[in-house]
């Protein structure tokens, strides 16, 4: 929902300023808040449980045999805790998974040196270790490059990148003026976007794949004259990233007409080795070249390509409601356990992960300790595919509960909310309402107990590019809750940097506890959570 600017002192007066007790009918248990959070601040198991998903089977790739074992270990654990029916879910086809094996990259010659590099994930392997020349397809123009002889050799896509020294921090926490910001629908989240924001005209988007102006600079144009060339590599580096952070994600297709926007996952798809180099070794290299100095480097490249089973899943498990009428309707709790490949998927998205077990394993103790089970079923879901457009998620909630626009299923009017955590390691500071202006008291009052630990904004902007809009597209409402950005988007995002380390432990465990709060509260009031209108179809919000 739109907030007009006259409102908007209204607004932050309404979702940042707390009620007093009194002013509010929305209940809050208190014995369960505090029964969470001792137990969630105090004995928290969260950083054993991020090991195990990163440290032991990390990295995740969709796809790959490491997911499978992270599943299989998930559906383990949630049976040890006693959650009913645990389990895998199938969906798909996804298509063949891939498994890095052995990658080394070195500048061989009178001064060698070995090269930080990742391949993109589909990429195929090399024929043992071979050795060819660095070609740059930055410095030319398109008639230049395609009267190239490119065959062999290994071309860089990217003129070097400046590189900057960090003088001011990587890593930050919601200052209270970018939080009253979100708040007053100002924009300010980082990754947030503004619901008031005037969109850019269509006219003014670019299509990589025709624009005349850059020539073939362009990935998409270089990629279609790259196909006929076969080159024995394709190098670039991350617009992000410094001091050996290397940002990398999946291989583009390289297939004539198609401009690089194809399914490496397709058994027939024709994908030219890739990989992403630490800027600084990309950025040293262009200049030897640049020098006129020929630059030759070796290449190791071993990688699997798994075809045993197109398809993929998701974990599921669940604390079975017990309220006679209430017993068969659901709240959900979700993250995306899937991860790239260069990294072990700590930030992203292993916490969130981790944090949605921890507070399933708190609620699941709580329920033992008191005796008093939700009245409302409870559902945990760890999802797949969300890196490659949130796949897993989406194919669930079609499953489910209905597809935008089609019919919807019985389900549907069963679900009353779904709350998904994926924006890193930061503690939670308040929730991303999606426009849905009836759920702020509610939520208003949830929050005010952990008002100390920090969470206590609310918001009526939408965030994107997770699995929260797999829901909030059939019109259910889900929830993505805001976090402190720490170095997400500067240093572990997509990176090789992602790791356990990382990993802030004082903030998952109060994102657990205020999660674990969120889903009980939902599962225990008398009415389901107030829904927003159900949108119509619209091609450009499914792709958000």
């Amino acid at each position: 929902m739109h907030v007009r600017a006259a409102s908007a002192g209204l607004a932050l007066a309404l979702l940042l300023v707390p009620s007093a007790p009194a002013q509010s009918a929305e209940p809050v248990d208190q014995a369960a808040v505090d029964f969470l959070r001792q137990n969630g601040l105090e004995k928290s198991q969260v950083m054993e449980h991020l090991s195990w998903i990163c440290d032991v089977h990390g990295p995740r790739l969709t796809g790959s045999t490491n997911l499978r074992r992270a599943q299989r270990w998930a559906v383990a654990t949630f049976q040890e805790w006693g959650l009913q029916n645990p389990r895998t879910e199938r969906w798909g086809p996804f298509g063949r998974g891939w498994r890095l094996d052995r990658c080394v990259v070195e500048v061989v010659g009178d001064n060698p040196w070995p090269v930080l590099a990742y391949p993109k994930a589909w990429s195929p392997s090399l024929d043992g270790r071979v050795e060819a020349e660095v070609v740059l397809a930055s410095d030319v123009d398109a008639d230049a490059l395609r009267a190239m002889d490119l065959g062999g050799k290994i071309v860089f896509l990217e003129a070097p990148r400046d590189v900057g020294e960090p003088f001011d921090a990587e890593g930050k926490r919601f200052t209270d003026s970018e939080l009253l910001a979100m708040a007053d629908q100002r924009g300010g989240s980082g990754r947030a976007r503004d619901r008031n924001a005037t969109p850019t005209p269509a006219a003014a988007v670019v299509d990589p794949r025709s624009d005349p102006r850059a020539g073939f600079q362009r990935r998409g144009a270089v990629l279609r004259v790259l196909a006929e060339k076969n080159p024995l590599a394709i190098v670039d580096r991350a617009s992000k990233g410094t001091y050996g952070t290397v940002f990398v994600q999946g291989a583009n297709v390289a297939a004539a007409g198609d401009g690089g926007r194809g399914n490496p996952r397709a058994a027939d798809a024709k994908v030219i080795p890739q990989f992403t180099f630490a800027v600084e070794h990309y950025n040293r290299i262009v200049r030897l070249v640049r020098k006129k100095l020929p630059v030759r480097l070796a290449l190791e490249l071993k990688t699997t390509f798994l075809d045993e089973d197109p398809y993929e899943y998701n974990v599921v498990a669940e604390i079975p409601g017990t309220d006679p009428e209430l017993g068969q309707q659901l709240v959900m709790l979700g993250a995306h356990f899937d991860s790239w490949q260069s990294g072990t998927g700590a930030t992203d998205n292993g916490c969130g992960s981790a944090v949605v077990m921890e507070a399933a394993r708190l609620i699941q103790e709580m329920v033992k300790a008191t005796g008093k089970g939700p009245r409302r079923t409870i559902r945990v879901a760890l999802w797949s595919g969300e890196e490659q457009g949130l796949l897993g998620s989406r194919a669930y909630v079609a499953e489910h509960f209905g597809t935008r626009g089609g019919e919807t299923k019985p389900a549907h009017a069963q679900l009353s909310g779904y709350f998904n955590l994926d924006n890193g390691t930061g503690r939670v500071r308040g929730v991303y309402l999606q426009g849905n202006e009836a759920v702020a008291p509610i939520f208003r009052a949830w929050l005010r107990p952990f008002h100390d630990l920090g969470a206590s904004t609310l918001t009526l902007n939408d965030t994107g590019g997770t699995d929260h809009l797999a829901f909030d597209g059939v019109g259910l409402p889900g929830f993505q809750f805001i976090q402190d950005p720490v170095s997400y988007d500067t240093r572990t995002h997509h990176s090789n940097m992602d790791v356990w380390d990382h990993a802030v432990a004082e903030d998952l465990r109060q994102a657990a506890t205020v999660m674990a709060s969120f889903v009980w509260h939902t599962a225990q009031r008398d009415q389901m959570l107030p829904r927003k209108p159900r949108p119509a179809p619209s091609p450009e919000r499914e792709r958000r």
